[in-house]
C-alpha cells in the first residue's frame, strides 16, 4: 500500500508537504488565539507585550483626548495588527486556504497525467484519496480551532476591560488628581512675601518663651 501510493513521490510528497503546512498555519492561528483569550482573563496582571502596548496606547490616547469615543474600532485596529512571525492573521489564513488548493491542483496534475500515460487504476486512484484526505483534515482542524468564534471572545475580552475597567480607573485617577491639587493649600501673597529668605532668620523661640526667658535672665543677673 506504501508503494502505491508514493508510486509517484514527485507528486505525492509536494501534496504531503503542502497539507502539513496549511494544518500548520491552522495550529500556529490557533494557539495564538486560545493564548491571548487566556491572557485577557486577567489583563492586569498580563506580561504579554502586545496587550501591554495595547493598554498604554489607550491610556496615551485617553489622556491626550480627554476619552476614546469607539472602543470597539480601537480594538479592531489592534486585532487587525497581531501577527505571527511578521505574518498578520488575516494573511496567514488566506495562506492556508491557498496552500490546500495548490495540493489539491498537483493531485489533479498528476491524475491526469496518470491518465494520459494509460496507468492503472490502482496507480491513479492514490491521487484522490490524498486530496480528500487532505481536505477533511484542513476542515476538521479549522473546525475544532474555530478561528471565527475565538476572534468574537478576543474582541469582547478587549472591549469590556478598555471600556468596563481601564477607562473607569484611568477618569477615576484624574478626577482623584483633581480633588487633591484642589485641596492643597495655597500661600497667600503677603504671607509668602513675609516669610524670611533664610531659615536663620526664623525664631526658634515663641514670644511666650522669649518673655519668660527674658525675665529669668534679669533674676540671674540681679
Amino acid at each position: 500500500m506504501f508503494k502505491i501510493l508514493f508510486a509517484h513521490p514527485e507528486f505525492m510528497i509536494p501534496i504531503l508537504i503542502l497539507i502539513s503546512f496549511s494544518i500548520i498555519c491552522q495550529i500556529s492561528m490557533g494557539v495564538l488565539y486560545h493564548r491571548l483569550i487566556w491572557e485577557t482573563e486577567n489583563m492586569s496582571a498580563s506580561k504579554n507585550k502586545s496587550l501591554q502596548q495595547l493598554k498604554l496606547k489607550f491610556s496615551s490616547c485617553c489622556k491626550l483626548h480627554d476619552g476614546i469615543s469607539n472602543i470597539p474600532v480601537f480594538v479592531d485596529k489592534y486585532m487587525n495588527q497581531i501577527k505571527v512571525h511578521g505574518i498578520s492573521l488575516s494573511t496567514l489564513k488566506h495562506i492556508s486556504g491557498q496552500l490546500v488548493l495548490l495540493s489539491i491542483l498537483i493531485s489533479g496534475i498528476g491524475a491526469c497525467r496518470g491518465i494520459i500515460s494509460g496507468e492503472s487504476v490502482i496507480l491513479i486512484v492514490p491521487y484522490y484519496i490524498i486530496s480528500f484526505l487532505g481536505l477533511y483534515c484542513y476542515f476538521a482542524i479549522s473546525s475544532l480551532i474555530d478561528i471565527a468564534d475565538k476572534t468574537k471572545i478576543l474582541r469582547t475580552n478587549l472591549i469590556d476591560y478598555l471600556e468596563n475597567h481601564l477607562a473607569n480607573r484611568l477618569e477615576q485617577t484624574e478626577q482623584d488628581l483633581k480633588i487633591v491639587q484642589a485641596e492643597e493649600p495655597e500661600t497667600p501673597k503677603e504671607e509668602a512675601e513675609n516669610l524670611p529668605e533664610n531659615k536663620e532668620d526664623i525664631p526658634i523661640l515663641s514670644h511666650a518663651e522669649a518673655q519668660e526667658l527674658e525675665s529669668l535672665l534679669k533674676e540671674f543677673l540681679t
